[in-house]
């Protein structure tokens, strides 16, 4: 294939040259926790969360969110079951359990460390915006008490603590500003910045990092991983998270599918396409379509069809042009051109490929490239059977239709030697 920049001029590239990060993107996935918040998923096997989290490590995920264990039984014995692999299979990736800041949920953490041998962050939790302390009639010195009680507690027990503000997007400077620094000086060294309600916009993002690191982490005088958690209401967690990131965030949270409360966190594995596709991480993703496709069975949640990357039709046309376009290419035999013609996400990167279909809008060129795919003689007779089949649809043709037509064909040839 030609060199790509000579083909394409990537406008994305234009008055920003800078890379996204300058220093490694880190990345926290929070599929087994918060992405099981979701009304309509269900809580997958400990088989599936296991064979999840060897897939996440498989694709250079550094962190994952391992449960809740002090929600109640079943949280604490998956969620020890999972820590135990992590020890068995002596794993790199770090696992963190949720926590409300009291150490009635920071207990159970340490209890599992200490069984498995296994350092697990106790990500505290606690709500900062003014309109979730007005709701649930809460004042400030309550925030700071709780702070400081629960992250000075879980230092002193020996679990690092990732300090989590939610609804961090809406939240007052002031408040930011004095949570953090309460929760660094008792000793955390892990802030997380979350969008709880999908509130930001990469602008908001942004300067709210900005914030942190100025006001915050700076003055702390100490080396501080900024963690940024986003969700999906306003159809902008991806790029929040990237933008958060280049403003100068450490690590993303996202969770397989994007799966979560209302319409989800940030989708994991669009942020992993996204890396990769601007160069800020060179891990190998052909698992990604496994860990997509296993996420989608063990929490019963169906992948739409024009899902990014993963859908049904992400690499799939019937478009007469655009049929031709990619048939060209694979005619010139360079297969990463034809994966990028019509396409701004190369399909080989992650294990797929073009698919050429017939339908309504389709050329006699799909109808001949379909049959000679599968090792079928595309006759004249063939191909105008199939075309004008199509030609009469109103979707396109299923393979059953395609066989029953060539069929139907073959009939009438036979029918005029007779």
């Amino acid at each position: 294939m030609p060199d790509q920049q000579k083909l394409v001029y990537d406008w994305n590239l234009i008055g920003n040259s800078e890379p996204l990060a300058k220093k490694p993107v880190l990345l926290d996935d929070e599929t087994l926790r918060d992405g099981l918040q979701s009304p309509t998923v269900s809580d997958p096997s400990i088989d599936d969360k296991i064979h999840l989290m060897h897939l996440m490590e498989d694709l250079g995920i550094q962190m994952l969110d391992i449960g809740l264990p002090g929600a109640g039984p079943r949280a604490y014995n998956d969620t020890l079951a999972l820590a135990t692999e992590i020890a068995r299979s002596r794993m790199k990736i770090r696992p963190n359990c949720a926590a409300r800041t009291t150490i009635q949920d920071i207990d159970p953490i340490i209890d599992i460390a200490e069984k498995t041998g296994v350092v697990i962050d106790a990500a505290t939790f606690l709500g900062s915006s003014m309109i979730r302390q007005y709701v649930e009639n809460w004042t400030m010195d309550d925030l700071m008490r709780r702070t400081e009680e629960a992250v000075t507690y879980g230092i002193r027990r020996g679990v690092p603590v990732m300090y989590v503000t939610e609804d961090t997007t809406r939240a007052f400077p002031e408040t930011i500003k004095r949570l953090y620094t309460t929760a660094i000086n008792c000793g955390s060294r892990h802030i997380v910045l979350t969008d709880t309600v999908g509130h930001a916009t990469p602008e908001g993002a942004s300067s709210l990092v900005k914030f942190v690191i100025d006001e915050v982490v700076k003055p702390s005088g100490q080396e501080i991983m900024i963690s940024w958690h986003g969700h999906n209401d306003r159809g902008l967690s991806v790029i929040n998270s990237l933008a958060a990131v280049r403003a100068g965030a450490d690590a993303i949270h996202g969770c397989a599918l994007g799966i979560g409360e209302r319409v989800g966190n940030t989708p994991m594995d669009q942020v992993l396409v996204n890396l990769k596709l601007l160069g800020a991480i060179d891990h190998d993703l052909i698992k990604l379509k496994e860990y997509c496709e296993t996420a989608s069975r063990a929490c019963r949640v169906t992948i739409p069809p024009g899902y990014p990357v993963f859908g049904s039709d992400a690499f799939r046309t019937a478009t007469g042009v655009h049929a031709a376009a990619v048939i060209k290419a694979f005619k010139k035999g360079e297969t990463e051109l034809a994966n990028s013609v019509y396409s701004g996400v190369p399909s080989h990167l992650f294990g797929l490929e073009q698919i050429i279909d017939i339908g309504p809008m389709s050329g006699k060129s799909n109808v001949i490239f379909w049959l000679e795919k599968r090792g079928i003689q595309a006759t004249e007779e063939r191909v105008n059977a199939i075309y004008n089949k199509a030609k009469q649809s109103d979707r396109l043709l299923t393979t059953e239709e395609v066989l029953q037509a060539i069929h139907i064909s073959s009939v009438r040839d036979k029918r005029n030697v007779i």
